[in-house]
Order: structure tokens, then sequence, then C-alpha cells
């Protein structure tokens, strides 16, 4: 399943997160990156401990959790917070796979790489190449969205990032643990959430209606990890 959601961030915040990543200190991406991952990345990243990434990555969460789109595709159990990058210059990020686990900056936590998610900080028209391409069931998908909106993909798609020939792509990019581990289980979660949300505006007291809610429930305690 690949998801785009549209302005996660308000525009105000979205200018000044923006124009604080304009002006932040960054260093090189591989520092980052496991051993095999280093030899295909070529971009800046911002520092895990740098205040930008806790401040503007916790902003984007809170808004993420409180937008119902968000929660419905991802049915998140953990997020793992936000980091940014900034590619120019020729800046890419070859084909690779995201590692299944990732330590939380700080703590003994771990979160499982169930989604990855892009959040796009520049306009298409600010930059030439930078294309997210992701690998699904369909083929190879491409994407390259306003400011603002954001992509939610399988953690186990095989990805890369294609070379900016002009101006500068700045992003976050995060992970999401989530209640349902399978991507099939959960985009049929998806589906049948939002079939129940079109029926309720029409059928709102038909008693099949709130069977139905009920299956989504009784899926969900059956397929979810707590």
């Amino acid at each position: 399943m690949m998801l785009r959601i549209a302005d996660v961030l308000p525009p105000p915040q979205l200018q000044q997160c923006r124009d604080a990543l304009t002006h932040a200190e960054w260093v090189d991406g591989r520092s980052t990156a496991g051993h095999l991952a280093s030899h295909a990345k070529r971009n800046l990243q911002l520092p895990l401990e740098h205040p930008l990434t806790r401040q503007i990555g916790e902003l984007i969460v809170t808004c993420l959790l409180r937008n119902p789109e968000f929660i419905a595709a991802a049915l998140p159990n953990k997020v793992l917070p936000p980091r940014f990058n900034r590619y120019e210059d020729g800046g890419e990020y070859g084909d690779h796979i995201d590692n299944a686990i990732f330590a939380v900056p700080g703590s003994v936590e771990r979160v499982r790489s169930d989604l990855s998610a892009t959040l796009f900080f520049s306009s298409p028209d600010e930059y030439d190449g930078g294309e997210l391409v992701v690998q699904d069931q369909f083929g190879e998908q491409r994407v390259k969205l306003p400011a603002g909106h954001l992509v939610l993909y399988p953690g186990t798609s095989l990805h890369r990032v294609t070379p900016v020939t002009r101006g500068t792509r700045y992003a976050a990019f995060f992970w999401i643990q989530s209640l349902i581990r399978d991507d099939a289980r959960r985009s049929l979660m998806l589906e049948l959430d939002q079939s129940i949300q079109a029926l309720g505006t029409r059928l709102a007291n038909d008693p099949a209606l709130v069977r139905l809610t009920g299956v989504y429930h009784n899926l969900l305690r059956q397929w979810a990890e707590v």
C-alpha cells in the first residue's frame, strides 16, 4: 500500500520549519548509513542531536497523530522520531531497503519499520530530479509531492532517491511500527474503514453498519500487536 497524505503541516508552521532547515548546519548523510547503504547514499543530514531535529520532529508527530487519514492507514503503535535530509548538487540515494529495526535515540526502545514515510519540505518546482522511486507490486512508483505532503509506503520496499540536478530538496523521513505488521491486512483494514465512513454519511442508523463496524474492531482485535 502506498498512500499520499496532503497538508500534514499547516502553511505557517511549514514555512517556519523550512526557513529553519535552510539555515541549519548539515552533515554528511553517510554518517548514519549502514555499511552497504553508505556506498549508495550521497546527501546531507541534520544531526540526530540537533535541537531542530527534536523540535520539528515533535511537531510532525503531533500533527500526524491528529490526522485521521494517517491514523486509519498506519494504525500506528510507535513512531520513530523524524530525521531530516537535504539533496543538492547531484546528491542521490541509490536502491536500498530500510533497516528492519531502529533504536530510538537516547533510549532502549526499538521500533520495527513496518511503514516508511517521507514528508516533503520543498516544492517540486524548486528542484529538478529528487524523485522518491518505490518498487511495489504494481511496478515502479515515482513520487515528488508538494511541500507539506507526505507519502507512506511499506518499509519492505526497495526504493531510491534520484539525483537532484538543480536546486535543493529538503525532506523529513521516518518509520512507523503499526499495530498490524502485515501490509496486506493493514490495507484491508484501511479499505474497510473507508467504506464504513462512506456508508456512515448515508446510513448512520442502519443496523448493518453497526455490524460492519463490529467486524472492523474484531479484525483489529485479532490481528493487532500491542
